[in-house]
């Protein structure tokens, strides 16, 4: 059987299954990209390719509502978490080089499982959170991305907790996951990690996460909100646990 992008047919299908249903859950959730999409996707790609396919492919889904978030977003929030982002992901990133790919399987699953457990329990931070942890908070998110994918927890867990409107938290946090990925992109470029295949895969993926997105959009209702948030802890879950190495 001839390979694609350097995968068998097999794997192949996973990970567009991944992108599909990540794109779907973040859809009618507006969360669970990299929740779902790192744990199916690394037993197939690596860490590094699946965390450019990641990238790659999550760039697109934010395009549409750019202007409506810039003009919403808190721009000192923004550049403290962007400027303190960049100064820990290299320091993430370095550290994935030096761990065996288990390692990092173990860490997407283990947060994505914690993330999953928070969010279950509606723990939240109720703290006070000044400009000097909106740095703290971008470092975290810098460092967890790199050496986990996942910068998305430390920003909703306690910059959510900033007394401001929804719609400004909202922007602050989308524009800051749209830099962390062309932050991420640019570091791992410099790295010599991303290549024609692994940048090829990522542009093919946002095919069927665009669709997903769209999907998931179309089949939420308001009114059955409950109904959609497990279907996303469900998926979270199934995701989390199926990336586990313990399976092979």
């Amino acid at each position: 059987m001839p390979e694609l992008f350097g995968q068998s047919s097999q794997g192949l299908a996973i990970i567009v299954f991944a992108a599909g249903l990540s794109g779907v859950v973040r859809g009618f959730s507006g969360f669970g990209t990299a929740l779902i999409f790192l744990p199916l996707a690394t037993p197939h790609l690596g860490p590094f390719g699946a965390l450019i396919g990641l990238t790659i492919m999550d760039v697109f889904g934010p395009l549409p509502n750019l202007r409506r978030a810039w003009a919403s977003v808190n721009q000192a929030d923004l550049w403290r978490l962007v400027v303190s982002c960049a100064a820990l992901l290299p320091v993430g990133l370095w550290v994935l080089t030096q761990v065996n790919p288990d390692v990092f399987r173990y860490a997407v699953s283990g947060l994505a499982l914690a993330m999953l457990a928070i969010l279950i329990l509606g723990l939240r931070y109720h703290g006070h959170v000044g400009r000097m942890m909106v740095s703290a908070i971008g470092a975290a998110a810098g460092f967890l991305g790199g050496v986990a994918g996942l910068p998305g927890p430390a920003v909703i867990l306690f910059y959510m907790s900033r007394p401001l409107p929804v719609e400004v938290i909202r922007a602050t946090i989308l524009l800051f996951l749209l830099a962390f990925d062309f932050l991420l992109l640019g570091f791992l470029t410099a790295m010599g990690q991303v290549t024609y295949a692994t940048a090829g895969l990522g542009l093919a993926l946002a095919i069927p996460n665009l669709l997903g997105n769209w999907l998931g959009g179309w089949l939420f209702r308001p009114e059955r909100e409950r109904l959609y948030r497990n279907a996303a802890y469900v998926a979270i879950a199934f995701a989390a646990l199926s990336g586990l190495p313990l399976w092979g």
